[in-house]
């Protein structure tokens, strides 16, 4: 079947910016130079034009024109948390494992207001030093031992694992990293440091594969010493 015009038009598009031809940030076609460029009315070109700017390959600025986006929108990119010391030598102490309905946290989980969830908080170890706090908040119907020894939730990715099949680091999630200064006072008291020394707040959501979103698995909010945070981009790595 033909594809529509303005859908060719925007891969075609699509392509060259994934190309190279023009770098991020480069100012991109005018609205005139695309409908003679493929000869097409310009309610053609806005059309791809607006799929790609909805796409973060292009953005608009009022009254200078259409860019290339400095996003990394249609690169491979691969990102990995680099630890300061080997794996396997950190300890994990579970401090609470508590009901709970905050409006709030319901919203991030995508539950009713009549719905619950559990708030499991964990602090980690290494060398007698705490370098990571973790609020992990996990809808009710996921925990089936909620009552259990907080040792039982040491690791929630292998409570997923064995008691529901689920492989956390497989399915599909959405990650953000932002310095958190002042470092909030009950942090830094678990942290053992001052609320002046900055923390990075990491901020992840997990769906369930096949859900299209509308599933989470785990919200969870990270706080780390910054002194153990370091990380790599990789990025068109094939």
């Amino acid at each position: 079947m033909k594809i529509p015009k303005y859908q060719f038009i925007q891969n075609d598009l699509r392509q060259q910016i994934i190309s190279g031809k023009f770098e991020n940030g480069d100012k991109f076609y005018t609205e005139s130079e695309l409908t003679k460029l493929y000869n097409v009315s310009s309610i053609t070109v806005i059309r791809a034009v607006n799929e790609l700017v909805k796409d973060g390959y292009l953005v608009r600025q009022q009254g200078k024109g259409t860019f290339v986006s400095r996003a990394r929108k249609g690169k491979l990119v691969e990102f990995s948390d680099i630890e300061a010391f080997p794996f396997g030598v950190d300890t994990v102490t579970v401090l609470a494992c508590e009901k709970g309905n905050d409006p709030h946290i319901l919203e991030k989980l995508k539950l009713d207001k009549n719905d619950h969830y559990y708030k499991i908080v964990r602090l980690r170890t290494v060398k007698d030093t705490p370098y990571i706090f973790h609020q992990s908040y996990i809808p009710s119907r996921y925990l089936q031992l909620p009552n259990a020894e907080l040792e039982h939730y040491q690791s929630i990715y292998q409570r997923f694992k064995l008691d529901y099949n689920i492989h956390m680091s497989e399915e599909p999630y959405i990650e953000t990293n932002e310095i958190s200064f002042p470092t909030p006072d009950f942090v830094a008291e678990s942290l053992q440091c001052e609320p002046t020394v900055p923390t990075i707040l990491q901020v992840k959501t997990t769906y369930k594969s096949g859900s299209n979103e509308n599933e989470v698995l785990e919200y969870v909010e990270t706080y780390k010493h910054w002194k153990f945070y370091k990380f790599e981009i990789a990025a068109n790595r094939r």
